[in-house]
């Protein structure tokens, strides 16, 4: 099974993005007909911990240590975190390129969060990506398919974007089914 760790924004967090995202100029392309390899809405999410594939009997390890580290998260908080989706950015080159959308307000214990995750994971002895942590959503994979210029206005246009406030509420364990449309089956939550 293919894993990952994940929190999702709120509905209201997630058309207000999607409705910017229409107005950039990957939107205006994706409506064209350009195949900019939108992210679709319905799974928009925050990864915390790709864990990749794992074998189905490991799967009550994994839940056991992200049932820890939810638990031991929210035993150190008053209140769920306060996020909201603004700036952003790009990364890649090429047919690699990726458009983001930046995570603003508690993002140190989102950060927080991902390391006791992480922890728990590597506790159990499972597998995880081990990439630095940074809070983001993807928007857009369009890779080389529309100009290089159009990718960067769209990252001046996403600076100066902030959504509105939400809290992570829940912290989400989702199998992935990759492919030319990516499937998600969320597989155990725990509340934050």
């Amino acid at each position: 099974m293919r894993l990952f760790v994940a929190i999702c924004p709120s509905r209201p967090a997630v058309d207000d993005l999607t409705a910017r995202v229409a107005r950039l100029r990957v939107g205006v392309a994706s409506a064209a007909g350009t195949n900019v390899r939108l992210a679709d809405p319905a799974h928009s999410h925050l990864t915390l911990a790709f864990l990749g594939d794992v074998e189905e009997g490991r799967l009550v390890e994994a839940e056991s240590a992200l049932g820890l580290a939810a638990e031991t998260f929210r035993n150190g908080r008053d209140s769920s975190p306060r996020l909201r989706l603004g700036g952003g950015g790009s990364f890649g080159r090429g047919r690699f390129t990726v458009l983001w959308v930046d995570v603003r307000g508690d993002v140190e214990a989102l950060a927080t969060l991902a390391r006791l995750v992480r922890f728990g994971l590597r506790r159990a002895g499972l597998p995880h990506d081990e990439k630095p942590f940074r809070a983001h959503l993807t928007i857009a994979r369009p890779g080389d398919r529309i100009d290089r210029a159009d990718v960067l206005a769209d990252r001046e246009t996403l600076a100066g974007y902030l959504g509105p406030e939400w809290p992570a509420t829940e912290l989400i364990l989702v199998r992935s089914h990759p492919g030319p449309r990516p499937t998600y089956d969320r597989l155990a939550a725990w509340p934050l």
